[in-house]
């Protein structure tokens, strides 16, 4: 479940959309600027060539990110949230049991 979320959270912030657009646009104006070298053919298909490429770079990142992401900081951040809860209903039963003593 953290995994997901960090996952659609990592989708959602749209970085890979950027880089795969910046991408697509830097090789239209490359073959723009160069186009006496290429024929419209090879431009096109250098263009969509290109794009393909990007995309599956950035699919093979977000697969090492979430390889990599740590679970064991998750682990002890929902360990303590459980700790601490317990010893807040432990807390307030000897608060209770002292306030009943008292009177």
């Amino acid at each position: 479940m953290v995994v997901e979320r960090f996952s659609q959270s990592v989708i959602n912030s749209g970085i890979f959309r950027v880089y795969i657009a910046t991408g697509f646009f830097a090789t239209a104006i490359f073959f723009t600027v160069n186009s006496d070298f290429y024929t419209p053919f090879e431009m096109m298909f250098g263009v969509i060539g290109i794009t393909i490429i990007l995309k599956g770079i950035s699919n093979m990142m977000l697969s090492l990110l979430i390889m990599l992401f740590s679970l064991e900081n998750q682990k002890n951040k929902l360990d303590f949230n459980y700790h601490s809860e317990n010893i807040d209903s432990l807390v307030n039963e000897l608060d209770i049991i002292e306030s009943k003593k008292m009177l």
